[in-house]
């Protein structure tokens, strides 16, 4: 775009250099015929094609002098684009030397940052560390001083030791003697320690002891009550047995006078039964312990003596009824 945009400048400026040549070629020439005037048959003398032939020489001049122009200005051009690739190549150039310099510069200030974090990182962890190593010599000096304290007032205890390993003769030197009532002690803290494991085991039992006993009385009790009930029942239930047999000897009772009378109802049945049929002469073809058809048989009998008793009472009304007695 740029090379077309060179291009249609150069020609626009030959243009406009070849008009102004024109231009002043005709301006030229106007003033030579104002200021010397050409005898008429000196113009009219020449030919057109001598017009034309001067003509076409003044504008090969002019061109020959446009083409010169235009190498010229094409030579321009191209050295000054080479001298604007040379600058830009120049720039770039300096851009990454700009560009790594300053890369070169954060790298040695991010350094410098870092080096001087860490040393003031060094510097607070030594004040730290003074600090601390300054806590623990005075920790240490004070630890010292109890110390030296604590042993001027156990002197007198060393001093009653060795009094008492020269009075018992019995030990070399005091640490025996500390070694041997240190086994001492710590027996007697065993003996304590297991009396102590006894009496909670015995505290433990007696609370066991407890816990059963109670347990056990709650049972006994809850027992005791569950026996009552059971009696309470059992008296119930004795009550019950009383009054069921007293109800089954009544039942006995009235079911032996049902007996009885059924007995004694078979045995009218039976006697009027056989009175019955041996006054009417009927056969006796019901077995005996046949009751209900004794009974049947009787019905009919009683049917026939009502009507015998009626038709007697009165034979005219009953005349018919005589004679379907007769013929059954």
């Amino acid at each position: 775009m740029d090379s077309d945009l060179e291009e249609q400048d150069l020609e626009e400026h030959l243009c406009a250099a070849f008009q102004d040549k024109l231009r002043l070629l005709l301006h030229a020439e106007l003033r030579a015929a104002h200021g010397k005037m050409v005898p008429a048959r000196d113009a009219a003398t020449l030919m057109p094609s001598t017009r034309v032939l001067l003509k076409r020489r003044e504008v090969a001049e002019v061109e020959q002098e446009l083409q010169s122009q235009r190498e010229e200005f094409r030579q321009r051009m191209e050295h000054l684009a080479q001298r604007r690739e040379q600058l830009a190549q120049r720039e770039e150039e300096l851009r990454d030397v700009a560009l790594k310099f300053d890369a070169f510069l954060k790298a040695v200030a991010a350094r410098r940052e870092k080096r001087a974090g860490e040393e003031r990182a060094w510097a607070v962890a030594q004040g730290a560390e003074a600090a601390r190593l300054h806590r623990e010599l005075e920790g240490l000096l004070q630890h010292r001083e109890r110390l030296a304290r604590r042993l001027r007032s156990l002197r007198r205890f060393g001093d009653y030791l060795r009094d008492a390993l020269a009075s018992m003769g019995q030990f070399q030197d005091v640490p025996d003697m500390l070694a041997h009532f240190g086994v001492l002690a710590e027996a007697r803290a065993a003996l304590a320690q297991e009396a102590e494991a006894g009496q909670e085991r015995l505290a433990q039992g007696r609370a066991q002891l407890q816990r059963y006993q109670e347990e056990m009385s709650t049972e006994l009790l809850s027992t005791n009550n569950e026996l009552a009930q059971l009696r309470t029942r059992l008296e119930a239930a004795r009550q019950d047995v009383l009054q069921w047999e007293s109800c089954w000897a009544r039942v006995q009772s009235t079911a032996t006078q049902k007996t009885l009378l059924l007995g004694q109802i078979k045995l009218a049945v039976l006697n009027l039964f056989q009175l019955s049929t041996a006054w009417l002469r009927i056969p006796m073809d019901v077995a005996l312990e046949d009751t209900e058809a004794q009974l049947d048989m009787l019905l009919l009998c009683l049917r026939d003596l009502t009507d015998i008793c009626a038709i007697s009472r009165h034979p005219v009304r009953h005349r018919g009824a005589r004679l379907s007695w007769s013929q059954e």
